[in-house]
């Protein structure tokens, strides 16, 4: 890579990771990890703002930035100390003088409109909490996007403009029909001109010198969503669906995103100074496909980031993981290193679909002619039959008999064991010498929305009032009655899910629900019961959209979500004491959550090995940076709990199963076991989850890749995995089959079964990518 044009610090990286041939249209530098590529960015800010003392600057908000800010403020506060000098001179950061934040012009990025800049899930607040604040900004050279203080029609606040907080663009270009739409129509207006009125004050500051930015999963910087034009400013606009299902858990779920516009600069607010250094950072293999489409393709509309190309400037800083679909990585893969049967298998089923041919009909010649499978050694049309051989040897896994053993599986969240490996599970179910114990290690209350549990309340108070929960007039109910019959309410919601009866179901439900408002708010009456409803009404009712709940609130949602885990596998007999919800403490529904610790997260755990003693445990294994960090945090504290109790127990039998599900998904080349599904347990799946998850129905938080249900993108994965199985093995290796659960097979389940010793590495290698 030619150094000429890149900084101190940026070139210290780049030797530090040996970066090749970047063929790229805007340059990268790889990092190990998140922390890494947290403590880089601040590097390089910390160099240009030493630069450029009074320079204009527009930094980003979420979680990405978590260690950027972290490091900014720990070079800062340690700039004279041995361990900062350190640093910086190992870093390049050759710079003697403390840099001066205090002069800094402050650009902010984007906010959601309309939305109350005192919200702690605003952008106003984010920025003056972690910038402002934070880094000892002027707020007096800050441009802020405060919704409470932009001018509407007559003085008037959005409140009262747009009393349901939802602004109808199309007022733009329609004649307004009533007068509340003519104040509409108007405040649009004037809010579009406060919009142009921001972006002349960036251009008079000479537009932004330092950009940093994250970039979102259809690749949008900004709220500048795929087919934003390239010469855009400021403005109020609309966002697409991926954009929106990724703010849902800021705002309180999809049904409140998808009716929220924002405010945000634009691709030209960032490209106005053709000096400007623009940076974007993203970390996880989540983010691979939206790195490559920005980095590789021509300048275009569907991929936002590439206005960047007009920046000499421009770069992203990317983990390794978050590269690696980018053509230098894939070409890196193949021709560095050792080669091992899983490039073998990944070339060959590549090379299947880039051409379109199934896996017997390849000749010796598209081999050859293929740029990584001529790098297989001893390269012959015996290896295509040997790749295909060693994925028929995954399916017959899959098919393989449990019996004689325990299985612990477990979960992150609710629903993550269904939406991972629930067809496989309910196999093993049926063995009854077989004994299987299911844990959900955390609350999940951040899944439940506000609405949610205010219909579920309100129903529950009509069915009190109508006297059709019985069980509040036994005499020793409010002391310990509360306490049984915790598996009579599961059976019978699913009773009533049998005979199609949706009023008992809810029934079930408030049952259920009453039980744990007793439990927890310690009631002793059905009076102190009604008023306890109506204070956790008033309480969500005088809530903001995406308000942290208070702890007992949001641990009535976590036993809501506890409720149908065990509504789910009580479909196939299990009892409600061998589905456990271990309410590990890191899981506080913060912005910036904690790791876990020992004594808190991982001895309850360790307990549960102890006490269970399983000989099959699964759990969900998630590359760096995919889907929730909460799955990489379980991972992490299941980890540490099998390494304490391999120092008890001989753990060589020992196996784990780690799957994916609707976050991210499997190679065929990475799984070793592919479990064929028919369209039974595919449908079984799908009802389950509509008739168990109540509160998951309606998708209030959904993935961005499907607008609807998880259980219908799991099914969609599973189709998916074996077309490209099929694409190898050829359509007719399945309905000839002499298996009959092979002619059946309509999907496939991917996961990795590992001993202790191979899980305990990945957990490490993980590890290392996630915290270095």
């Amino acid at each position: 890579m030619e150094l000429n044009n890149f900084s101190k610090v940026e070139k210290s990286y780049i030797e530090k990771a040996n970066v090749g041939t970047v063929t790229t249209k805007v340059p990268y530098i790889p990092v190990d990890n998140f922390p890494q590529l947290g403590m880089f960015t601040a590097l390089r800010f910390l160099e240009w703002v030493a630069e450029n003392p009074e320079g204009v600057i527009s930094l980003p908000t979420g979680k990405t930035p978590e260690y950027f800010i972290r490091w900014t403020k720990y070079l800062l506060e340690n700039w004279n100390t041995n361990k900062g000098k350190k640093l910086r001179h190992e870093n390049g950061l050759k710079v003697e003088n403390k840099p001066d934040l205090s002069k800094l012009h402050f650009v902010q990025i984007d906010e959601f409109y309309p939305i109350r800049s005192t919200q702690k899930n605003s952008f106003y607040h984010y920025v003056n909490e972690y910038y402002i604040k934070g880094f000892g900004l002027d707020p007096e050279r800050a441009l802020l996007i405060n919704s409470d203080e932009i001018s509407l029609a007559d003085g008037k606040h959005f409140s009262e403009v747009f009393p349901d907080s939802i602004v109808d663009l199309s007022l733009r270009y329609r004649e307004a029909k009533n007068k509340k739409e003519k104040e509409q129509q108007q405040s649009i207006f004037l809010i579009d001109d406060w919009c142009v009125d921001y972006e002349r004050k960036i251009r008079e500051k000479g537009g932004i010198g330092f950009f940093l930015g994250g970039i979102g999963p259809d690749g949008h910087i900004a709220f500048n969503t795929r087919g934003a034009d390239h010469f855009s400013t400021t403005r109020l606009t609309k966002t697409n669906f991926e954009t929106q299902a990724q703010a849902a858990g800021d705002l309180g779920g999809i049904e409140i995103s998808k009716n929220r516009l924002v405010i945000t600069i634009g691709l030209e607010s960032i490209t106005y100074n053709k000096d400007a250094v623009a940076l974007i950072f993203a970390a996880g293999e989540a983010k691979a496909t939206v790195v490559k489409n920005a980095l590789e393709s021509e300048s275009t509309v569907l991929y936002p980031a590439t206005v960047l190309q007009q920046l000499p400037n421009s770069r992203f800083y990317i983990t390794k993981s978050s590269g690696v679909k980018l053509s230098d990585s894939v070409d890196a893969y193949y021709r560095t290193g050792l080669w091992t049967q899983e490039k073998t298998v990944r070339a060959i089923i590549d090379l299947c679909k880039k051409i379109n041919t199934f896996g017997p009909k390849l000749e010796l010649s598209d081999l050859k002619e293929d740029p990584y499978c001529s790098l297989i050694p001893n390269l012959s049309l015996d290896t295509v039959q040997e790749v295909i051989n060693c994925v028929q040897e995954k399916i017959t896994r899959g098919l393989k008999t449990e019996k004689d053993q325990v299985f612990y599986h477990t979960g992150p969240h609710h629903d993550d064991i269904q939406l991972g490996i629930q067809p496989h599970v309910n196999r093993t179910l049926r063995e009854k010498t077989n004994r299987s114990i299911f844990s959900v290690l955390t609350s999940g209350f951040t899944a439940v929305t506000n609405l949610f549990v205010t219909e579920t309340l309100n129903s529950t108070k009509i069915l009190l009032n109508e006297g059709r929960i019985q069980m509040v007039n036994f005499p020793d109910f409010f002391e310990v009655g509360y306490k049984y019959k915790w598996d009579k309410d599961v059976y019978h919601f699913l009773l009533n899910v049998a005979s199609d009866e949706p009023l008992e179901r809810v029934r079930g439900l408030c049952h259920r629900v009453i039980r744990a408002i007793v439990s927890i708010w310690d009631i002793k009456s059905k009076d102190d019961l009604r008023e306890t409803i109506n204070a956790i009404l008033s309480n969500i009712r005088d809530s903001y959209d995406g308000q942290k709940n208070p702890p007992k609130i949001q641990k009535l949602k976590g036993m809501i979500r506890e409720f149908e885990e065990e509504l789910v596998w009580a479909h196939s007999g299990v009892q409600v004491k061998n589905v456990r919800h271990l309410r590990l403490g890191f899981y506080t529904g913060d912005i910036f959550t904690e790791q876990p610790n020992r004594e808190r997260d991982v001895a309850p755990i360790l307990e549960e090995f102890r006490k269970e003693k399983p000989t099959v445990i699964s759990l969900a294994l998630d590359p760096e940076g995919s889907g929730p960090d909460t799955h990489y945090k379980v991972l992490q504290a299941i980890a540490d709990a099998v390494r304490l109790w391999s120092k008890e127990e001989d753990l060589s039998n020992l196996r784990i199963w780690g799957y994916r599900n609707v976050w991210f998904k499997f190679a065929p080349s990475d799984a070793n076991v592919m479990v064929p599904l028919s369209i039974n347990s595919l449908d079984v799946l799908d009802k389950s989850f509509s008739d168990c998850y109540l509160s998951q129905v309606n998708a209030s938080f959904p993935s961005h890749e499907h607008d609807g249900k998880f259980s219908t993108l799991a099914k969609n994965i599973w189709v998916e995995q074996l077309e490209n199985v099929q694409y190898l093995l050829g359509k007719d290796y399945f309905y000839t089959n002499e298996n009959p659960s092979i002619r059946a097979c309509h999907g496939l389940i991917y996961f990795k079964e590992m001993n202790v010793e191979e899980f305990l590495e990945q957990a490490r290698e993980l590890e290392k990518s996630m915290e270095g």
